[in-house]
């Protein structure tokens, strides 16, 4: 079944991906076997079109693009595969625009009410059927609540799940078959990547995980300033369909709106860093899918982030790990970023902290040496990731999310103002966060170690206990609660006669 599937669909996807020139691309991958990746150079030489671009990252972009919306989520989720295709190609993926024509009115409204089995009209006071944005699993409307507020309505494509699961089974099939062709490929775990995708895909494909993660995210950060989360209506949310606040604002990359607008564009900036800060290592719990397109600011000058479909995670050894880790890098301190990986588990014993830190050093350094402002953490993030897989450490799938979030970050901030450094802003928050977090474990350590030294002795003390001499028996205490009644008798008696 899979070699049918692969014969036929691999000859257009190949001539696609062989138009846009991203078979010469994928030849320079250093993984690849050579024979394969001369095959690669001769199809690129065949095939590519003379407008083929010369950037990778955008070259694939357009191809996936063109391959429909199993293939641009699958590139979305490639761009946190720099280990896989290097810090090239996943620095273009992150740009990767997700839109497809909308499909018509009647379709979503029909949608809308199988899904919600009531009557669009019992649901909304007014519903807008001209789409205001679609993308490749859904597509969004304006509507009015019957108390007159505002909504955005989201709604599935109708049988994109279907479609999903067929482009799924492909990606599933062309992994194996990578896998049987490079055996030396398998330690990068494909099939594994294909289901990590897949678990994705599930989530994307029910509108009530991103109602949850929307409301997850609105309990967390409810005291911050200068952002705010849109509220869910999830009485009306279901599977097919998701009712969300309706948002006026601008762009975050509209910086020309932004000042004619009278916004403070470094009050933003800092506001955006501080926030990705909070949802990395206060919460561990933050937004995935950063792009400009998700961000907006409103008329009191707040961000709103939307789309909650894609979302990371991380728990405390990951974000206590991360913090040291970046504060390294900026220090440039490759034999502490080496011996992190060591005491995290993730460096064998038969790796040399030596040789590791110093090809650390022959991808960081280029990027560090330019001014603070200039830098791109995850672009080095992604260099290392690279790295790792030589080494065959295994990294958590989290990280390389966080890499390509670490990515949007950087891009949005940079729209706002290119000599904007983000980094300024959170690495003393990172600092604070380390110290105050280090005091704690220190504290919970110090009690740790008096319970465990409690729980040494305790044998001692319980064989002391057993050959200590048996105390006297109390003295009866009766005889003295008698005279004491007496007396108060005698006295009550006394005070009566009188």
């Amino acid at each position: 079944m899979d070699i049918l599937l692969i014969l036929w669909r691999l000859p257009r996807t190949g001539f696609i991906l062989g138009r846009a020139g991203v078979l010469g691309h994928l030849a320079k991958i250093d993984m690849l076997p050579d024979w394969f990746c001369r095959l690669l150079l001769v199809l690129n030489f065949l095939i590519a079109g003379r407008k083929s671009r010369k950037d990778a990252g955008q070259a694939l972009c357009e191809a996936l693009q063109a391959l429909g919306p199993g293939f641009i989520k699958f590139g979305q989720a490639l761009a946190t595969r720099a280990d896989l295709i290097g810090p090239e190609l996943a620095g273009g993926l992150v740009q990767l625009q997700d839109r497809l024509p909308p499909f018509s009115g009647k379709k979503a409204i029909k949608i809308i009410e199988d899904s919600s089995q009531r009557p669009l009209l019992e649901l909304f006071a007014s519903f807008d059927e001209q789409a205001i944005a679609a993308a490749s699993i859904a597509q969004v409307h304006k509507a009015y609540l019957p108390d007159r507020r505002v909504v955005a309505v989201k709604i599935l494509r109708p049988g994109i799940a279907k479609r999903m699961r067929r482009d799924v089974r492909f990606f599933r099939a062309m992994a194996k078959l990578t896998e049987a062709v490079a055996p030396g490929l398998r330690r990068l775990r494909l099939v594994t990547a294909v289901q990590q995708f897949e678990q994705l895909c599930d989530i994307e494909l029910d509108l009530r995980m991103e109602a949850a993660a929307g409301t997850r995210l609105q309990e967390n950060m409810a005291n911050d300033k200068g952002i705010r989360i849109p509220d869910i209506d999830l009485e009306r949310t279901n599977g097919h369909m998701l009712v969300i606040e309706w948002i006026d604002g601008i762009r975050i990359d509209d910086v020309e709106g932004l000042q004619k607008a009278g916004h403070d564009i470094a009050k933003i900036t800092e506001a955006a860093a501080t926030s990705f800060f909070n949802q990395l290592f206060r919460d561990g719990y933050f937004h995935a899918d950063m792009h400009p397109g998700n961000i907006f600011v409103t008329a009191d000058g707040l961000l709103v982030p939307i789309d909650f479909g894609i979302m990371g995670q991380l728990d405390f050894a990951d974000r206590l790990f991360l913090a040291r880790l970046l504060d390294a890098i900026l220090k440039r301190n490759y034999d502490e970023v080496a011996r992190l990986h060591y005491d995290a588990g993730m460096l064998d014993d038969s790796v040399s902290l030596a040789a590791f830190s110093q090809s650390l050093r022959a991808v960081a350094d280029p990027v560090l040496g330019k001014a603070l402002g200039d830098i791109s953490l995850g672009l080095v993030l992604g260099q290392i990731l690279q790295i790792s897989a030589r080494f065959d450490i295994s990294v958590q799938p989290q990280f390389n999310l966080l890499q390509k979030t670490m990515m949007m970050a950087e891009g949005v901030a940079r729209s706002l103002n290119p000599s904007a450094d983000m980094w300024s802003f959170a690495r003393p928050l990172a600092s604070d966060w380390i110290s105050s977090e280090d005091n704690i474990r220190a504290q919970i350590d110090r009690v740790l170690s008096d319970l465990r030294q409690l729980y040494l002795k305790l044998p001692q003390i319980l064989e002391k206990l057993d050959k200590a001499p048996a105390p006297p028996p109390p003295t009866p205490k009766w005889p003295y609660l008698i005279a004491a009644i007496s007396v108060l008798i005698a006295l009550y008696s006394t005070l009566n006669i009188h």
